[in-house]
């Protein structure tokens, strides 16, 4: 099983920002980073998993683990709705960041994943490091 850790940070938001995640493949592993001008603090949650995903090998089980119940929630929950309703939320607009939302879905598609949300901030060391990783990224 391969273990992805994500975060996305941003200095001011919207602002600069910056996605990490850490893969770990049969114990190794490997950190990726990047940035952006101009973004939101969502979008570079976003923007982990699915940069995460493009590393991996297609069909495999994946455990992803978030601190951001935006993340999760979306993709596990509400996207079935969002599709549902031609990318409405329940209150009829149009859903934020579609197209980071229908790259993950895609991507998600290739794999066996499960979805888990960790404690920001907390006792998990690889999302603590994941965090930093993501900050630093937002501040290059």
């Amino acid at each position: 099983m391969i273990k992805i850790y994500t975060d996305g940070s941003c200095l001011e938001n919207p602002g600069k920002g910056g996605w990490a995640a850490i893969i770990i493949i049969n114990g190794i592993k490997t950190q990726i980073k990047g940035n952006k001008e101009n973004t939101t603090n969502n979008q570079m949650e976003l923007l982990a998993p699915i940069n995460a995903l493009k590393k991996i090998p297609k069909g495999n089980k994946v455990q992803i683990f978030t601190d951001s119940k935006y993340v999760k929630s979306g993709i596990t929950e509400w996207i079935h709705n969002w599709k549902k309703n031609g990318w409405k939320t329940s209150d009829k607009k149009d859903v934020k960041n579609k197209d980071l939302w229908t790259e993950l879905d895609n991507l998600a598609g290739a794999f066996e994943i499960e979805w888990r949300w960790v404690k920001a901030h907390s006792t998990d060391e690889l999302n603590n490091e994941v965090d930093l990783l993501a900050r630093s990224s937002a501040n290059n």
